[in-house]
């Protein structure tokens, strides 16, 4: 029988755990990263030097309706990427593994104690042409949490729900054009007026790929 992003939490949870790398002992490397350029094969520039390590906390929450997906709209006061849909994340700091990296940045960012987050694995490294290599930790969130955003990063925090977000259908491929420059592609999925688009999309899709497609 398929398993879809909509069955049951005791059924979902361990085929979720299956799907996903380990937190610790992955060796990243030998699994193809995703990027922004997955989409853009021709023409696709990469960064140069190394890449900096970072890690998102892609946060399902267990409503009576089934899962949702924590996500944050960015501060419109932010230098780079204001105002656009994000998971909590951030720059990994010396020593640190994804997981340690996602907790911090999420109780940083929206105020997410750690004590209510159960980690579930680890999503395929994603590249940003910004320069970072992004590790997605994939977590349950435990009921009876209390968010308190930074507002000097997040403007506001929300949810979408999971089985929208892991529906291929929902993933749009759109077209930014701009006279003198390449088309570039990339995935947007909007939902009750608010639009996920870019890199955030872009995990969303891997994600897509990892849980419920053919991704080895």
């Amino acid at each position: 029988m398929k398993i879809g992003p909509d069955a049951p939490l005791d059924i979902l949870e361990p085929y979720l755990r299956a799907r996903l790398h380990p937190l610790e002992g992955h060796d990243a490397a030998r699994h193809r990263p995703r990027s922004d350029a997955d989409l853009n094969p021709g023409d696709a520039i990469r960064p140069v030097g190394e890449l900096k390590p970072a890690a998102v906390l892609a946060g399902l929450i267990p409503r009576p309706e089934g899962l949702s997906v924590l996500l944050t709209r960015r501060s419109d006061a932010l230098r780079r990427h204001s105002g656009q849909v994000a998971f909590p994340g951030g720059r990994a700091e010396a020593g640190e593994t994804p997981w340690q990296t996602a907790l911090r940045e999420a109780e940083e960012e929206i105020g997410l104690a750690p004590r209510f987050v159960r980690p579930l694995g680890l999503g395929d490294r994603y590249e940003t042409g910004t320069g970072y290599a992004v590790t997605p930790v994939v977590a349950l969130l435990s009921l009876g949490f209390n968010l308190r955003p930074e507002p000097g990063e997040v403007a506001e925090i929300f949810e979408t729900p999971f089985s929208f977000l892991m529906n291929p259908d929902n993933h749009e491929r759109r077209v930014w054009s701009q006279a003198g420059l390449p088309d570039r592609h990339y995935y947007a999925m909007p939902h009750e007026g608010r639009l996920i688009w870019g890199a955030t999309a872009g995990m969303l899709r891997a994600l897509y790929e990892r849980l419920f497609g053919d991704v080895p």
